[in-house]
């Protein structure tokens, strides 16, 4: 095996196994894709420029559009250039910094979200004290906390995935690279780095799923006392729609990070799809588009540029 030639390549296998749907898959992620970066990219010019929307929640929802612009690019753009070739291949090199970024982005989302769940939480249980907590200086440490946990808990993975020997297969099983498939093709024995993934994937998913748990559980038992069955019902159903998406999104990374080699290939990319393609294009809608607030704030916009 030491004789063996390192493998200087990978073939990300992708879609392969329905050839008839190419054309299909294509359109797919390409509308996904300029969707998603159409969105998010208008969201974040609306956060910028409109002053009501100056506040510790949109804060974090700009942060959020950021982060899904830089999550999505670092693969989908890959993707829709290799579904028509043949051959889909990708160094070894830009394979790792293509895992590292989606990682260190994923990591922080995971964190970002539980933020903002406790913002939320500040929000409608301390609404008096809200304001008072939550001043920019305080807005701009829980982001930076974020940013830095991700970095911290992907890099040492990261660096131990690359050092693995790669000497034999080279078919990624996948449509990017991820950790689960490059552990999986490994010559050396992946077992104390895939300990290394569990364990710093669940510190990051299995803290961030504790804070969003616990904040929207005192959301809800505020939510309970409230009088008043419009208000009620319309704190109920925001939670609701918010809940959706953050278990979706935490259900199918948890899954994928907790025993990277033993999910089936065909399951990995269904769950991929979830968290990779259909996150980053549903949560400006969730958090922000069905918020009046921003659609006042949409309307006062457009007056403006038409005017």
């Amino acid at each position: 095996m030491a004789n063996q030639t390192n493998v200087k390549e990978f073939i990300i296998l992708g879609f392969s196994n329905i050839q008839g749907y190419q054309n299909v898959l294509l359109l797919f992620f390409l509308i996904m894709y300029m969707t998603t970066l159409s969105v998010n990219f208008f969201l974040l010019i609306l956060i910028r420029f409109v002053h009501q929307l100056h506040k510790p929640m949109y804060f974090f929802l700009g942060n959020l559009s950021f982060l899904e612009l830089s999550y999505v690019t670092v693969t989908a753009p890959k993707i829709i250039v290799d579904i028509p070739r043949k051959i889909k291949s990708i160094s070894f090199s830009g394979c790792m910094t293509q895992l590292f970024f989606f990682t260190f982005l994923g990591a922080t989302e995971n964190i970002l979200l539980a933020m903002m769940s406790f913002d939320r939480f500040l929000a409608v249980c301390y609404p008096l004290r809200y304001t008072t907590i939550m001043k920019h200086r305080v807005c701009f440490i829980l982001l930076s906390v974020c940013w830095v946990l991700g970095f911290l808990t992907t890099s040492f993975p990261i660096i131990k995935i690359s050092q693995l020997h790669f000497c034999g297969p080279n078919e990624i099983n996948h449509f990017f690279c991820e950790a689960a498939p490059l552990l999986k093709l490994s010559c050396s024995d992946p077992y104390f780095k895939e300990l290394t993934v569990i364990i710093c994937a669940s510190s990051v998913i299995l803290s961030s799923i504790l804070l969003t748990m616990m904040s929207y559980g005192y959301i809800l038992r505020t939510i309970l006392r409230i009088r008043s069955a419009t208000g009620k019902h319309k704190a109920a159903s925001t939670c609701a729609s918010h809940l959706i998406v953050v278990t979706t999104f935490y259900s199918t990374t948890f899954i994928m990070y907790i025993k990277p080699t033993a999910s089936h290939g065909s399951l990995n990319k269904v769950m991929a799809l979830f968290y990779a393609v259909f996150t980053p294009l549903v949560n400006p809608f969730i958090y922000s588009l069905r918020n009046k607030e921003v659609k006042d704030a949409l309307v006062l916009f457009l007056k403006r540029r038409t005017l």
